[in-house]
């Protein structure tokens, strides 16, 4: 990902541009020698930026130093680099290869998470835990199960990645104002404007390009991207944030080195590192598409340049941002570790009140009151609940349920009635449906590279 937005690549993206331009040119009626295009093509990777510094030091444009450095560096070319183009030739066309090279990355790493989390949601798909909402005890899930609601969002996104991909159009060679007046005189006839266009794009793989454009490619096309780049922040802090909750609550734990150090002054600490830091670019990633919206809403009429520093920095920080964080939650899922017996704990702690409806129905077939039960077993839980929030370890509402005669109820039964596995639904079953119809297919078709995992320095 910094490759894709290194000045080195950046540079040689532009003289591809440029060569590109000129040979479309060429062969669409442009007196432009072969001995020019030979030239560019031989200095193409002879990039030197701190040339290129020297000349934008001198003449403030940054387009201008590379014309000029590659004209140096390709003299026979000099009169026909850039010929009919503005600067936003180069710099959006660029950007717009940007943009596409950045998203398949992103989509990789996408993949990478989807396919670690749902390793993580088949193997746990069948252990109960206790499921929340509030963030109060609520009625069971499986631990498999709570992951499908990460892996989800993770499909979703990629959804989003995919649909900006297929909308991606070329800028092309449209004009300082994008009536393409100037490559209008330049060729002749509208017909052969359409056909450079058509080519230039085909030549860097493009469908096409955008309908109409003023100086530059529509500043909604990079809230677009940032909008699914900071859909995946959002996505993805979600994660993070519950690993966190659950391995604060002891059910969960990211992974952690056998040497790694979780606190300099607390030995004992094993602190969720890397989710948290998914947290914190997250939160920064989702702050990058207010940038974005904001830069498209201000540009004036067919352009102004207040955009063009925000972008250099908005653009790149948002993907590298993107790609660091899909590194890390590859790495959190793949490597989480289940505390099997804190699970079971915690759930049988709660797990009495859970299933209240199921001891009334059940009191009912034997002939009890459904009213005076209620409130038996009102009373029996209020109870139970007070013992426990003065510091008792166990639930002891089934033990005063099965004391009272009223309710008619063994421990046996009680204790059946509240068969964990016989709480959580379909949750299983919902877990094997999405990984069979949705992410077996994904990965099936991934590309080679797509599952590699990612080490992280901690």
């Amino acid at each position: 990902m910094a490759d894709v937005f290194s000045p080195a690549r950046q540079a040689r993206v532009w003289r591809d541009l440029w060569i590109a331009l000129a040979e479309t040119e060429r062969d669409l009626g442009v007196d432009v020698p072969e001995e020019a295009i030979t030239a560019m093509r031989a200095a193409r990777d002879e990039v030197d930026l701190a040339r290129v510094s020297e000349l934008e030091a001198d003449l403030r444009h940054d387009v201008m130093a590379h014309v000029h450095h590659f004209g140096e560096l390709a003299p026979a070319a000099r009169a026909y680099l850039h010929l009919g183009a503005t600067s936003c030739f180069v710099t959006d066309n660029a950007g717009l290869i940007q943009l596409r090279e950045g998203l398949e990355i992103v989509r990789s790493r996408v993949i990478a998470a989807i396919a670690a989390l749902a390793g993580f949601a088949d193997r746990w798909k069948e252990l109960p835990t206790l499921g929340y909402t509030h963030w109060q005890p609520a009625q069971p899930t499986t631990v498999g199960k709570r992951a499908t609601l990460w892996l989800q969002d993770l499909l979703l996104d990629l959804q989003q990645v995919d649909a900006v991909l297929g909308e991606l159009r070329f800028r092309g060679a449209r004009g300082t104002t994008g009536t393409e007046d100037s490559f209008l005189e330049l060729l002749g006839s509208g017909a052969k404007v359409d056909e450079l266009n058509d080519r230039l794009a085909a030549q860097f793989g493009f469908v096409g390009t955008y309908d109409v454009v003023g100086q530059t490619y529509p500043r909604k096309v990079d809230h677009r991207v940032l909008a699914v780049l900071a859909g995946i922040g959002a996505s993805t802090a979600k994660f993070a944030g519950d690993v966190r909750l659950l391995q604060s609550f002891g059910e969960l734990e990211e992974p952690f080195g056998s040497r790694q150090v979780g606190s300099s002054a607390m030995p004992y600490k094993r602190n969720p590192m890397r989710s948290e830091r998914v947290c914190a670019l997250a939160r920064h990633l989702c702050a990058l598409e207010i940038d974005a919206s904001w830069t498209a809403s201000v540009q004036g009429l067919e352009r102004t340049l207040d955009d063009s520093a925000n972008r250099r920095i908005a653009i790149s920080d948002a993907f590298l941002c993107a790609d660091a964080i899909l590194q890390i939650v590859g790495n959190v899922a793949s490597g989480l570790v289940v505390h099997e017996a804190v699970i079971g704990a915690r759930l049988a702690r709660s797990l009495p009140f859970l299933v209240v409806e199921r001891v009334l129905i059940a009191g009912v077939a034997k002939g009890g009151d459904r009213q005076d039960l209620h409130e038996r077993l009102r009373r029996h839980a209020m109870d139970a609940r007070t013992r426990l929030d003065d510091g008792a370890s166990e639930n002891d509402f089934f033990d005063r349920v099965a004391a009272d005669a009223a309710v008619d109820l063994t421990m046996g039964e009680l204790k059946r009635l509240a068969d964990p596995s016989a709480l959580v639904g379909r949750a299983p079953e919902q877990v094997e449906s999405l990984l069979r119809d949705r992410v077996d297919p994904l990965l099936a078709a991934a590309k080679p590279g797509d599952l590699d995992p990612s080490e992280l320095r901690v």
